[in-house]
């Protein structure tokens, strides 16, 4: 029909004729966040770290088999708006190194966990860790989560 848009169907790698590349198809999603190894946590205070990157938003911590990760969830400026790479032939090396072969192009991330606030992860740490010893860090060992912003200020 005259006029009218025609969406590209994704398909899948299998699909995939001689000459197309992924790329063609993708929306651009290794683009969109990075992810970087950090230690396990196995204290408080290593849990009260992880606490605080997922207070920034646009965070997420995850593990993968043996590994923790923290992701952030930031657009790269070389991104153009048709997801392609704006300066692919001057790109950084991480991207001149990281292949299709490995990508999500399918959207079928697998994590061990992930937690996505301060409250899952510091719930996770109630669970795993021995108890919080009372007066080191005031009456509870952390400020009040839930309350609105500004009122767990004083102790």
């Amino acid at each position: 029909m005259p006029g009218s848009r025609r969406s590209k169907k994704k398909p899948s790698r299998d699909e995939l004729q001689p000459g197309q590349c992924l790329c063609d198809f993708c929306t651009g999603k290794c683009c969109r966040y990075f992810s970087l190894p950090i230690d396990e946590p196995t204290t408080w205070d290593d849990f009260d770290s992880i606490r605080w990157y997922l207070a920034h938003g646009q965070t997420l911590v995850y593990q993968t088999e043996k590994q923790w990760y923290l992701l952030v969830k930031t657009r790269c400026t070389y991104l153009m708006p048709d997801n392609r790479c704006q300066i692919y032939l001057n790109r950084p090396k991480i991207c001149r190194e990281y292949k299709t072969t490995d990508c999500e192009y399918e959207d079928n991330w697998s994590f061990t966990k992930v937690f996505e606030t301060p409250e899952q992860i510091w719930e996770y740490a109630e669970a795993v860790l021995p108890p919080r010893r009372r007066g080191a860090e005031g009456a509870s060992g952390l400020a009040n989560l839930s309350g609105p912003a500004g009122t767990n200020v004083g102790r």
